[in-house]
């Protein structure tokens, strides 16, 4: 069984020489400790206590520990001056990405309080308690030596917001990270002939990024559907008719031939595991794959507002981006811009298929297609904008060093009139000015799709291609 929660080893670092030197040092040290670990803890962690290490046996001890609890990030709090090789062995067996919190307790030393002291040794105890930053230059040193990687947050430990927001940062990263090495991506289909940008090796995609693939047949998805029963077409319909806003000029019929497919999804998804899928089949010459090709749209948007993404066009990349934006909570629709308004300099953005009904502006509307452009068959279709305000747009990209990248821009959703199609659409302004950022996004050699949330998450993006060793590029 696969363990969806984040586990963070968490040691702190000091010298064993001083615990005899100085008289409260130690205790107040492994008090300052038990805090970092509470402030550490959130809904699906699991904080593994791998202890004071003081020393360099204690820092191979923490190592074992850390690969026996199987953790996913170590983060090592720097308490007060600490040797170099008492952190090494921990980091070398631990295997994991590694976070230095560089934290005092205070925001300053009480000068006239610590010269009042008199007794040199309790000052030289109470200048230890503030040495965090001292022995991080070390550290850094020996890990630039050594090809480790490390990310570190220099700060106070209490009533230092800006601090705890980049930690927090870093737990949701590494979160997400664990999100996409636990996704299980189903690939149903077959390419949209001819986008050459959307196709990728999908055995790097699984080594970098952790993802399992599983390869889907549609003939499966038509037989379940086949086999339903009417009651739960037609409590499908009716969760439909509660869930989303279907126009009166939908046949119900279509709305009948929706809801089999879309129960159907949800028993073919449940069926293989899925965290996440990406699909394209025409179905011509198969009347059952092209019913069933044809009305999955509707039931795809539910899975996607519902936590599992699933992108039209066989959008593997793509999927992924919506993956990633799924895990930090800003949700990821299916997107990709086709317009510029030059009179208002916005960026007009959307795409046929499913979308995200958690991220859209008002209830998602259902509407009716005569034709599918570019694709097989006919049938309903969801219109939605995505919530004003800030957004972060996301692309996971092809990069020639390091297999992928991840292509960020934040910017914001406006109202304002939008193309009533059929399809989701959303007006969006960027920093630079739409024609500026188009060239700038260009440039990147992005597929042609993208991923949108709400919210300005990409800091948070950016952690976690540090975690994932690509690269991070921010548009604006």
């Amino acid at each position: 069984m696969q363990r969806e929660d984040l586990t963070v080893g968490l040691c702190g670092v000091g010298l064993n020489e001083y615990w005899g030197q100085f008289a409260g040092l130690e205790d107040r040290i492994r008090g300052n400790l038990r805090r970092v670990a509470e402030r550490l803890a959130g809904p699906r962690r699991r904080i593994v206590d791998l202890g004071l290490v003081d020393s360099a046996e204690k820092s191979v001890a923490a190592g074992h520990e850390a690969r026996r609890e199987d953790v996913d990030l170590l983060v090592i709090y720097v308490a007060t001056y600490a040797l170099s090789s008492t952190v090494l062995p921990a980091v070398r067996r631990a295997k994991v990405p590694v976070l230095a919190l560089n934290l005092q307790p205070h925001p300053a030393i009480d000068y006239a309080a610590f010269n009042a002291l008199g007794d040199r040794t309790a000052m030289t105890g109470e200048w230890l308690a503030y040495c965090a930053s001292c022995p991080v230059p070390e550290i850094a040193n020996v890990f630039d030596r050594s090809g480790l990687q490390f990310r570190q947050v220099t700060g106070v430990l209490e009533n230092d917001p800006a601090c705890w927001r980049q930690i927090e940062s870093w737990m949701q990263a590494a979160q997400a990270a664990r999100a996409l090495e636990q996704c299980r991506l189903g690939l149903m289909g077959h390419y949209y002939s001819g986008m050459l940008d959307v196709a990728t090796d999908l055995t790097r995609l699984c080594a970098v990024f952790g993802a399992q693939i599983e390869i889907l047949e549609v003939d499966e998805l038509s037989a379940i559907r086949a086999g339903l029963e009417q009651a739960e077409i037609e409590s499908k319909r009716d969760s439909i008719l509660r869930t989303l806003d279907v126009q009166h000029d939908c046949d119900p019929r279509e709305v009948m031939r929706a809801a089999r497919t879309a129960a159907a999804l949800d028993r073919f998804v449940a069926r293989h595991n899925l965290s996440a899928m990406a699909y394209y089949y025409k179905g011509s010459g198969v009347d059952a794959n092209e019913d069933t090709m044809s009305s999955i749209i509707v039931g795809a948007s539910l899975l996607t507002g519902g936590g599992v993404p699933i992108a039209g066009e066989y959008e593997v990349k793509n999927v992924m981006a919506m993956k990633i934006m799924d895990a930090f909570g800003a949700g990821g629709s299916f997107t990709e811009y086709y317009a510029i308004d030059f009179k208002d300099d916005v960026v007009l953005m959307g795409h046929d298929g499913p979308g995200h009904s958690r991220i859209a502006e008002g209830k998602v509307k259902v509407r009716p297609l005569r034709v599918y452009h570019g694709k097989a068959g006919s049938g309903l279709s969801v219109e939605m904008s995505v919530r004003f305000g800030p957004v972060t747009l996301l692309s996971v990209a092809e990069d020639r060093s390091t297999g992928f990248k991840l292509v960020a821009a934040e910017g914001a959703s406006e109202p304002g009139p939008i193309l009533e199609i059929g399809n989701t659409n959303s007006r969006y302004r960027f920093s630079p000015g739409a024609r500026d950022f188009i060239n700038a996004w260009n440039e990147q050699g992005p597929a042609h799709h993208c991923a949108i949330g709400v919210g300005h998450i990409a800091d948070k993006i950016e952690k976690l291609a540090s975690l994932l060793g690509i690269r991070f590029v921010k548009i604006c």
